[in-house]
């Protein structure tokens, strides 16, 4: 039996696609080969970083919608590693719902069965179709409140998408969001190569940056599949 890594993590330069209202992601340089080597005799070279905690590929920490949730450093790391599953939703339209009978159906035909403390990624496609378009940012499928509810029944402690945000562009209600706070799961955003493990069970191992007071943190994101 192989063991196979899929790398789930989006890329972060300067100019990347952000969230409205996100700091853009600015990236420059600390100190230059040259630059160092004239001035310590040692070559070597760094970089700055200036970047919004949900900018790249994230983890929503609960405080990020309720200020009295959990802070991203005080999460228990056992809700970004553990057992997985992706369901495919790619059929779901930009002006539709992820709704649990989407999901029900989704499950079945995957094969897989979404249990207790199961982290659940959902590929909608939309990294495939539209990532450095101008519709990444503007449309996309989320969750309403029924699919969240059937995940969050179900003992899911992670949802995670390839899609800014958990919900559509158009929900005020932020359903998806809304829901995950009653259930205490959370939610990880801006994934991608989720084609490659559509309908297959596999261990998620997603780290987020310890930030002190984090509403959120990047992560590097993958799945580790036995074949």
């Amino acid at each position: 039996m192989d063991i196979r890594m899929v790398d789930l993590t989006q890329e972060i330069f300067q100019g990347m696609s952000v969230f409205p209202m996100h700091q853009p992601t600015l990236i420059f340089p600390n100190a230059t080969h040259e630059e160092s080597l004239k001035k310590c005799g040692f070559m070597f070279a760094t970089n700055n970083l200036l970047i919004n905690e949900h900018g790249p590929t994230h983890t929503d920490a609960l405080y990020e919608s309720d200020p009295h949730g959990t802070t991203i450093e005080k999460t228990p790391l056992d809700y970004f590693i553990g057992q997985a599953v992706c369901l495919d939703v790619s059929h779901v339209r930009e002006t539709e719902f992820i709704t649990d009978r989407v999901l029900e159906e989704a499950e079945r035909k995957s094969g897989q069965y979404v249990k207790k403390d199961d982290i659940v990624l959902l590929y909608t496609g939309h990294y495939d179709r539209n990532y450095g378009t101008d519709k990444w940012q503007t449309a996309y499928t989320g969750l309403d409140i029924s699919g969240t509810e059937w995940l969050g029944r179900k003992g899911v402690k992670n949802i995670g998408v390839d899609t800014p945000s958990i919900d559509r562009p158009d929900d005020m209600k932020y359903s998806g969001h809304l829901i995950c706070q009653k259930y205490r799961m959370l939610n990880t955003e801006n994934l991608c190569n989720l084609k490659e493990v559509a309908g297959k069970r596999f261990m998620y191992v997603g780290l987020p940056l310890k930030i002190r007071g984090g509403s959120g943190a990047p992560i590097r994101a993958i799945a580790i599949l036995m074949e």
